[in-house]
């Protein structure tokens, strides 16, 4: 086993101050591989202040002199990709196919569109005799998740190097390995000191002391709901700005002149894929009603050729859920649904034939689920499919529409016009139609519940910036 005892502050490689040492945990083998230091109010204080120290000479750095930066992290995290790769698996239980494929190239692909933007942005522009300036926001606490951990540390630390800020990353305690090789990525990189640091903590002591701390400027915080709302309230009373990526609810809504094979196929192993730790997966298949027997069929074929289990083997579709509670909560969560009367067409409780051993998870699919059931109301983030049946397109809208989330919808039809007509009546800050994947150059985040802010591309930059109105600039001659 190995510790790692220190935290990346200032420049260097820190001892922590806190004395508490947390053993992180293999979800295929319920082992620990490791031991990592968790972080006090003296280890923020101390991370805070490099990043307010260094922040007066980062916010005056050049354009070129930021786009040379993000170059060269950029082509330090290709030379160590094996090991962020390498990382995400042990970590988190990811396939390698996963963690390679998806995982650590999510993360590369967020450090190249933070690239892209910083090239094209308008920080100036000219209205009338002002100057609309944007310009860095200051020290940025990042507090990031587990379930996508390069994806969502890569997606705020890359605009905010783009932007000019200076930063203190918080990732989640039940995935760090990978957010050290990062760590380890920018330091080769050539990052300037305390621009960038990263200490480990959980929630209730280190995310609560960045989100309250008087010297911080701004908050980022992808997570749950619950924990979007205990951050927004210890950062009130500070004023500070908040920007948050929270839970989903999102509905898959088949139109009745949709591709039922393919749109139900498709649908359900979003849903399953990253064993279903994703806030936009699709959890709730509406499909109509008189077409409910023919989709199940369907969807229950995808459960049964999904393979479960080894993360290192080729064979393997899904690997286990990230840690013992989510496993327990994700097994009440199906036991609740069968209690409650929904119809249990696949998987069920317990964990696949043969793993006896690792946080693996039956994939699950219920019929006949009414909307007001609790497996349709909350966020079971584990490869469990409600299949909701709906009369018509109406009811349709308002059953994906009935939810205190609205991060993400997926619409498919046969007709793209109406396809499109759905999507906008969705309340949801994403719409998939007929299964078209995210672009990273657009806005991803959701409305109610599901937060606020928006990031990826330059939109991800704009949440980094401040706007400043200088009157009476006027242009020179």
């Amino acid at each position: 086993m190995r510790d790692f005892p220190n935290f990346y502050v200032n420049g260097a490689w820190t001892p922590a101050h806190g004395r508490t040492m947390l053993e992180v945990v293999d979800p295929a083998s319920e082992e620990s591989f490791a031991r990592i230091a968790m972080g006090d109010s003296i280890d923020v204080d101390a991370a805070v202040a490099a990043a307010k120290h260094a922040f007066a000479g980062q916010m005056r750095s050049s354009r070129r002199e930021r786009e040379d930066l993000l170059e060269s992290v950029v082509a330090t995290y290709e030379r160590r990709y094996d090991d962020i790769v390498e990382a995400i698996t042990r970590e988190m239980g990811a396939p390698l196919s996963f963690s390679r494929e998806a995982q650590a190239a999510a993360g590369l692909g967020h450090l190249g569109q933070a690239l892209e933007a910083l090239r094209a942005y308008r920080f100036d522009e000219a209205i009338g005799d002002t100057l609309v300036a944007r310009e860095p926001i200051g020290v940025c606490a990042l507090i990031t998740p587990w379930n996508w951990p390069m994806n969502q540390i890569a997606c705020k630390v890359g605009p905010a190097l783009a932007a000019g800020c200076t930063m203190v990353l918080k990732p989640s305690e039940i995935a760090p390995i990978s957010a050290i090789v990062f760590s380890e990525v920018l330091h080769e990189a050539g990052v300037p000191a305390g621009v960038y640091n990263m200490i480990h903590g959980d929630g209730e002591t280190v995310g609560q002391a960045l989100a309250g701390h008087r010297d911080v400027d701004m908050v980022s915080f992808t997570g749950s709901t619950r924990g979007g709302i205990a951050v927004a309230l210890t950062a009130a009373p500070t004023v500070k700005r908040v920007a948050q990526e929270l839970g989903g609810k999102s509905a898959n809504i088949l139109l009745p002149d949709a591709d039922l094979a393919r749109a139900v196929s498709h649908g359900a192993r979003q849903c399953f894929s990253n064993s279903g730790q994703s806030c936009n997966a699709p959890t709730r298949m509406l499909v109509p009603r008189d077409r409910q027997e023919e989709a199940i069929a369907i969807a229950r074929r995808v459960a049964e050729e999904t393979r479960v289990g080894d993360p290192r083997s080729p064979a393997t579709t899904i690997g286990p859920v990230v840690s013992r509670r989510q496993f327990d909560r994700i097994q009440s969560l199906i036991e609740i649904g069968i209690a409650e009367g929904a119809r249990l067409v696949a998987g069920g409780p317990g964990q696949p034939d043969g793993l006896n051993r690792g946080y693996y998870v039956r994939p699950t699919i219920f019929a006949d689920v009414h909307n007001d059931m609790t497996i349709a109301r909350e966020e079971i983030f584990g490869p469990v499919l409600a299949m909701i049946p709906y009369g018509d397109e109406e009811e349709a809208i308002a059953i994906a529409n009935d939810t205190i989330y609205g991060l993400a919808s997926y619409v498919s039809s046969g007709d793209l016009d109406r396809a499109r007509r759905v999507a906008r009546r969705l309340r949801s800050g994403m719409v998939h139609l007929d299964g078209a994947p995210a672009e990273l150059p657009a806005p991803f985040g959701g409305y109610k519940q599901s937060g606020n802010g928006r990031e990826w591309g330059r939109f991800g930059l704009e949440d980094y910036l401040e706007t400043k109105s200088i009157f009476g600039f006027r242009p020179a001659g």
